[in-house]
Order: structure tokens, then C-alpha cells, then sequence
């Protein structure tokens, strides 16, 4: 499994997560863990929820995924058992675009972060001011 580029990621999150008070956690393999809720260290509250929401067990809830076809970015946000932990897959990661493919793709892209728990970017939007 490669690692996609950072900064690439991030660029594709924060369109994608454009609220300004939406803070979020972008993990090395393209998973991102929106905090509805942020307190304290977004990085270590993160890490918490991709730990128990993030590997994948076969034959349980955390196998499951739904592919969200993306609006404001190229490619596919892969959601799982958890609504705020998306995981990106970009168009050229993959040659078989059908749903079951992005889906386990992006499955074991979520898996894998969510062994390693490896941040590589915070994005903290607490007290951020409202858009004018």
C-alpha cells in the first residue's frame, strides 16, 4: 500500500471539510477523523477514535463501507462504522473505479492506518472566527 503524498491530503481534506469550525485529523494513508466534539489534544483524541474505530474485522460491523463519489475533490471518500472517520482514495491509485474496489481499497487504507496511528496532520478550527 503506498502512501499518498501529504500535502496532497490535505489539500484534499480541507476542501472537502471547508467548515470553519470542523476541526479534523488526517492520518499517513489518507484517513481523516472529523472532531465533533474537540477537546483537548485533537492529535491523541484522535488517534483514540481510529484505534477502536479504524482496523477492520471481517464479519463485523467494521468490515462494512459505503463510497461517497466526491463533488469538491477527484476521487472517493470511503466511510466505515464511524461517520467521522473517512478515508480518501484518489483516482490514480486505483485502475477498477467500481464501488466494491474504492470501497475495500479504502477499507485497507483505513485498516492500515488505523494499526500504525501514524498523524500527519491536525487541523484545529477551535475558536475560529465565523466567516464574514
Amino acid at each position: 500500500m503506498s502512501v499518498v503524498n501529504t500535502e496532497i491530503l490535505m489539500d484534499v481534506w480541507q476542501r472537502l471539510l471547508a467548515d470553519p469550525h470542523k476541526s479534523w485529523v488526517l492520518f499517513e494513508h489518507g484517513t481523516c477523523v472529523v472532531l465533533t466534539a474537540p477537546e483537548g489534544e485533537l492529535a491523541a483524541q484522535a488517534t483514540g477514535i481510529l484505534r477502536e474505530f479504524g482496523p477492520a474485522h471481517a464479519g463485523s460491523a467494521a468490515g462494512d463501507f459505503r463510497v461517497i463519489d466526491l463533488q469538491d475533490a477527484e476521487g472517493w471518500a470511503v466511510i466505515g462504522h464511524h461517520n467521522d472517520v473517512l478515508t480518501y482514495v484518489g483516482p490514480d491509485e486505483l485502475v477498477d473505479a467500481s464501488d466494491i474496489a474504492v470501497g475495500l481499497y479504502g477499507r485497507s487504507k483505513r485498516h492500515q492506518d488505523g494499526i500504525e496511528l501514524n498523524v500527519v496532520h491536525v487541523e484545529d478550527k477551535r475558536g475560529a472566527p465565523d466567516p464574514v
